[in-house]
């Protein structure tokens, strides 16, 4: 009796275990869990000892049978090797067949998994129960597989990826917690090393940090207050490394730094080394078609050729260069032109950063300048574009550079077309930045951080939108006034080497903390996605190499999307103690295969109007625009105003060459005496005839 007992209450336990997971419907019955079913809902089954043997005995993967039995090594929905056999060869040969290894790898792989014991989670979802009609060709990948099994097999089996990989794993990706493929551990019997899952190989970087924290890999050092690191688009993969006294550096792809600087304007920035003081070089921007047009983009603080009386304590600047035609890692700064200029009172919350949208239009981020209330009454039109993000359009063929300051307005001068507000209401922002992936609703996405208020280092994450005051309008996210610096931004990640970074808003504070933002993947707003703040560890020196240490100065993005972090001593006195770390995964090699692009070294500036607008500058669509008293298509032509009489010849603008027996400005005046229309001309006239002749042919030939 007592065996009966005991026989019954292990019956219900079992069925008690088989139903926990399980729903109700709305009659009462009992709906299959969804986890541990094989595709067609059976229960999986576990492996017997000789069908587990080929693991031990080191079984070749050629089989198909061989591998899913390798990979799912104790429970699988394939009892038999036969069995695994049979499921692979009925799958559809036109996508999975291939004749490259690495693709046909990966085929393979994924064709295990309809042995899975969860094969009924990785086959059955949401989206795809939606089209019944349709039995899915892939279970649901997990998104740092799906990218990889993407860029390995997207040339060699064209019918599968009709999209580009965001739209690709958007649909067979596994968006949130659920289970997704490969759902077994890798081990090293399949000869190669996974870098997806928990048991990955580490490149260089030693393994015994927590397994959630980041590593920052220290890239460079000796760096004298560096305030940003840009780069420029054209395929070389260099970084720009901006120093506040005026200084711009460059580094190779190969992480070194070229001696000679790539921009130097020490002598026209006005900096200051006092805690808080931000005067210095701000920024630069390079134009999104720079590798054929050449045009960057810097502000700074100066001080030099006051173009207005007032108390103002400095000028901020906006200009724009060209890059040499002759060495592609330096500046030709006779190219100069000056955008904009705005007088400001004080020496914080300044701004100046500059970053262009990839519709080419470039967007000037200004602070308020503490600017107060008695400012704004003693020098009115003082604070109309302090505290804004100001939008130009710097592709515009207009030559004209007349644009008359308003004189409501003496603290704020622009030589091209007046900009536009985009947005107001800022008070410091720390730094912005363009997401490279536009919104569900193709819009551009800046996010900035700033402060709360004027004299409050509390901060806040803002999502700037056109047209809107950040003095009313909500913020994206609150920081925490405990332990908090004031923030410094930086940028939303979208590299290739850390996929759980991916989409991450990735900032800090100026005292070394480092946080994460994420939208989360279903809305509960009305206005759409909300963002979530996540821990962001970093691993110490001990477990990643190198840390940082002193405060954050600010951000940097290179072309493949990765992060980097510009860190300096706390001490101000230790005045070349910047260095540049490089924000990486150890979970994922530091390179890995997927992720790497093929290096184009920088070419030399070869417009045609780079090479031949001599008296005047280059726009970024190639129209060049004369000096006064040059015209032409190239501005290769002087103009003399009145033009020159009596077949003088304009060398100069208002310059005229004269013939023999004529004087005078416009060679109106003739040493003879005669009549102008009765000269004769001798053999001299006739030379200079025919040089003004060829002067005039030659100018457009060129």
């Amino acid at each position: 009796m007592k065996h009966l007992q005991f026989v019954l209450v292990l019956v219900v336990a079992v069925n008690v275990w088989e139903c926990g997971d399980a729903k109700f419907g709305e009659k009462g019955e009992i709906i299959s869990p969804r986890r541990r079913r094989c595709y067609d809902g059976s229960l999986p089954k576990r492996l017997k000892k000789r069908e587990r043997k080929v693991l031990h005995d080191g079984g070749s993967s050629s089989s198909s049978g061989e591998l899913c039995h390798m990979l799912y090594s104790r429970v699988s929905c394939c009892p038999t090797r036969r069995a695994a056999y049979q499921i692979l060869h009925r799958m559809d040969a036109r996508i999975f067949s291939t004749n490259n290894t690495e693709c046909a790898h990966l085929l393979d792989e994924i064709k295990c998994a309809r042995c899975s014991p969860n094969a009924q989670v990785l086959f059955h979802s949401l989206d795809i129960d939606r089209q019944p009609h349709r039995e899915p060709d892939l279970p649901r990948l997990c998104l740092d597989f799906c990218r990889k099994f993407y860029y390995t097999c997207r040339g060699h089996i064209p019918e599968l990826f009709q999209a580009d990989v965001d739209e690709f794993c958007q649909y067979y990706g596994r968006r949130g917690a659920g289970l997704c493929f490969p759902d077994f551990q890798r081990r090293q019997l399949l000869g190669q090393d996974s870098n997806y899952l928990e048991d990955e190989k580490i490149d260089g970087l030693n393994r015994r940090h927590k397994h959630n924290c980041y590593c920052a890999q220290e890239v460079l050092s000796g760096l004298k207050q560096p305030v940003a690191v840009v780069h420029c688009g054209d395929g070389s993969q260099r970084l720009f490394v901006l120093e506040r006294e005026g200084i711009v550096r460059i580094l190779t792809h190969n992480l070194e730094l070229i001696k000679e600087p790539f921009l130097d304007i020490h002598k026209l920035v006005q900096n200051g080394l006092k805690g808080g003081d931000e005067r210095g070089l701000l920024s630069l921007a390079f134009h999104p078609n720079y590798k054929k047009n050449g045009k960057l983009y810097v502000s700074y603080t100066t001080n030099q050729e006051r173009w207005a009386i007032g108390p103002h304590d400095h000028i901020l600047r906006v200009v724009e260069y060209t890059v040499s035609r002759k060495n592609p890692n330096q500046v030709d700064t006779r190219t100069v032109r000056v955008l904009m200029e705005v007088a400001e009172l004080h020496r914080k919350h300044l701004g100046g950063q500059l970053l262009f949208s990839p519709n080419g239009l470039l967007h000037i981020i200004l602070g308020d300048g503490m600017i107060t209330l008695d400012d704004m009454e003693e020098m009115d039109g003082l604070s109309d574009f302090t505290g804004s993000v100001l939008r130009v359009d710097v592709d515009t063929d207009s030559c004209s550079s007349a644009y008359s300051i308003p004189r409501n307005n003496p603290y704020f001068n622009s030589t091209n077309q007046p900009p536009e507000i985009f947005a107001h209401g800022l008070h410091d922002p720390g730094r912005c930045a363009v997401d490279r992936l536009p919104s569900d609703n193709g819009s551009l996405v800046i996010l900035c951080t700033d402060a709360s208020g004027k004299n409050t280092s509390v901060g806040r994450i803002l999502e700037i939108t056109k047209g809107k005051d950040y003095e009313n309008e909500p913020s994206v996210y609150d920081l925490q006034s405990n332990g908090w610096a004031p923030p410094v931004g930086g940028f939303i990640y979208r590299g290739c080497q850390s996929r759980r970074l991916y989409g991450s808003y990735v900032f800090g504070d100026k005292n070394g903390n480092l946080q994460i933002l994420q939208k989360s993947s279903f809305s509960t707003s009305a206005s759409g996605e909300e963002w979530q703040e996540k821990a962001m560890c970093l691993g110490s020196a001990g477990s990643c190499g190198s840390t940082i240490v002193g405060h954050i100065l600010g951000f940097g993005e290179d072309e493949q999307g990765e992060v980097y972090i510009l860190a300096s001593s706390k001490n101000m006195a230790q005045s070349h103690s910047g260095k540049l770390f490089k924000l990486v995964d150890p979970k994922r090699p530091l390179s890995p295969k997927e992720c790497q692009r093929q290096v184009e070294p920088p070419e030399l500036l070869m417009t045609a109007c780079s090479r031949y607008c001599k008296n005047g500058h280059c726009t970024p669509t190639g129209k060049c625009c004369c000096s006064p008293g040059w015209e032409g298509p190239f501005c290769r032509i002087a103009k003399c105003e009145p033009a020159c009489r009596n077949g003088g010849v304009c060398m100069e603008p208002n310059k005229c060459l004269c013939k023999s027996g004529y004087s005078g400005l416009q060679c109106e005046k003739s040493e003879r005496g005669l009549p102008n229309d009765q000269e004769k001309d001798g053999i001299l006239d006739h030379i200079i005839d025919m040089t003004s002749y060829l002067l005039d042919l030659s100018s457009y030939i060129v």
